[in-house]
């Protein structure tokens, strides 16, 4: 027997254009190796979509593969997973589910989980996984004694982190501890932390335990780590014991390029960045460039980072200086008080340093509180990423007065 683990698609995540496309290719890719290999089901533990009312475009990629794959006899399996979850109900994977292109897994009731059986005889069954570390609730609910009894081989799906697996760089991120999940299952599959993790643990009494990272990267910071996404084929021999081979689904090259840029000129910042461009090969590569540290002297806005780029054979350039300051501004010093004062004080230092004239109709303490008011607003459940930007856009507009300029000629 030999079966697929995906986790993490996230597809239709990226707001980039190009990197969204290439996250729908992903799936595409990952479900053709799978026939290649003629897998016998695929397990997709959690966060198949960015959110759980996906873009058409995303909705489409991911039927047709669905399709190639129920057209050729193999089974998908899936569970909702912090991001595609939908309180409400309303979440494309119900949609998938209905029209026979997948099946959920996630079977609670009264703390009670049920198996779903595949041709194989694999019994199914796994946890959900909710924002915020939330599912915690239901697995102090789970009744895990009919579980760990239940015969045959047994795979068991999971959207969190466990504790006892947490690296260094997840140790803010929500976790359950090892004994949450029930004993005696031959596979875990695991979704949620983006890493690829596989530990053999049938001395403490579980199966193979895996995370196979994300199908493609989602965040600058994992393009810098990862370099691509992946997937593992798990087969699994006579004596029911599973062997995991990660799958890597690499679309383009990525290269990293770091600067430091602390106690330098802006000047010499552009030179640095111009020659490690220069030194790379970034043909039709994805390039990412971080810039950390304080400039000695000159502001961030005189690095051209638009021309460099521009000059760049790459497939697409992002850059990263969230951690790239100047001196330009003063150190601020302010007296305790409440937050609300401190932020008022906070904003009139800075407004000092540089005077803000928004048309002459607001002042830049106004302008400021106003702009965070607006951008302080989430997304709705159930509202598509775009539909949530247009009505921040137009609640930007409405209250800034900003109609007659955008008309203006």
């Amino acid at each position: 027997m030999k079966f697929a683990h995906f986790s993490d698609c996230h597809i239709g995540g990226w707001r980039e254009e190009k990197l969204r496309l290439l996250s729908i290719q992903s799936f595409a890719v990952a479900v053709e190796k799978c026939l290649e290999e003629k897998v016998d089901f695929i397990l997709i533990a959690g966060d198949l979509f960015n959110t759980s009312v996906p873009s058409i475009d995303a909705i489409k990629m991911v039927t047709v593969g669905m399709k190639k794959l129920v057209d050729a006899g193999v089974r998908i399996y899936v569970i909702p997973g912090s991001h595609d979850y939908s309180p409400s109900g309303k979440t494309m994977l119900e949609v998938l589910e209905k029209s026979g292109l997948c099946t959920i897994v996630f079977k609670f009731h009264e703390g009670k989980l049920t198996f779903t059986l595949d041709k194989t005889g694999t019994k199914l069954t796994g946890m959900i996984g909710l924002r915020g570390g939330l599912e915690k609730f239901d697995y102090m609910k789970l009744d895990r004694t009919p579980l760990e009894k239940e015969d045959g081989f047994k795979i068991f799906l999971f959207h969190s982190l466990i504790t006892e697996f947490k690296p260094v760089d997840f140790e803010m991120v929500d976790s359950e501890p090892l004994m949450s999940l029930p004993k005696n299952f031959h596979y875990y599959a695991g979704g949620h932390p983006h890493m690829v993790f596989q530990r053999d643990m049938r001395k403490e009494g579980y199966g193979l335990m895996t995370y196979p990272g994300p199908l493609f990267p989602n965040n600058f910071k994992e393009l810098e780590k990862l370099k691509h996404g992946g997937f593992y084929i798990v087969d699994v021999d006579a004596q029911q014991n599973c062997i995991a081979r990660h799958i890597p689904v690499v679309l383009k090259k990525v290269v990293s390029v770091v600067i430091d840029a602390e106690r330098k000129h802006a000047e010499g910042i552009t030179k640095e960045i111009r020659n490690a461009l220069d030194k790379k090969e970034i043909e039709d590569a994805i390039v990412t460039v971080r810039v950390e540290g304080c400039l000695r002297e000159g502001k961030v806005s005189d690095i051209p980072f638009h021309d460099l780029f521009a000059r760049c054979k790459a497939y697409l350039v992002l850059k990263n200086t969230y951690k790239l300051a100047s001196k330009e501004f003063s150190e601020i010093t302010i007296q305790q008080g409440s937050v609300f004062d401190v932020e008022e004080e906070i904003l009139r230092q800075n407004m000092k340093q540089y005077p803000v004239d928004f048309f002459g109709k607001k002042d830049g303490i106004v302008l400021a509180k106003l702009l965070m008011a607006i951008l302080d607003k989430e997304k709705l459940d159930g509202e598509r990423v775009g539909d949530f930007e247009e009505r921040v856009l137009a609640d930007i507009v409405k209250e800034l007065d900003l109609r007659e300029v955008l008309h203006a000629d």
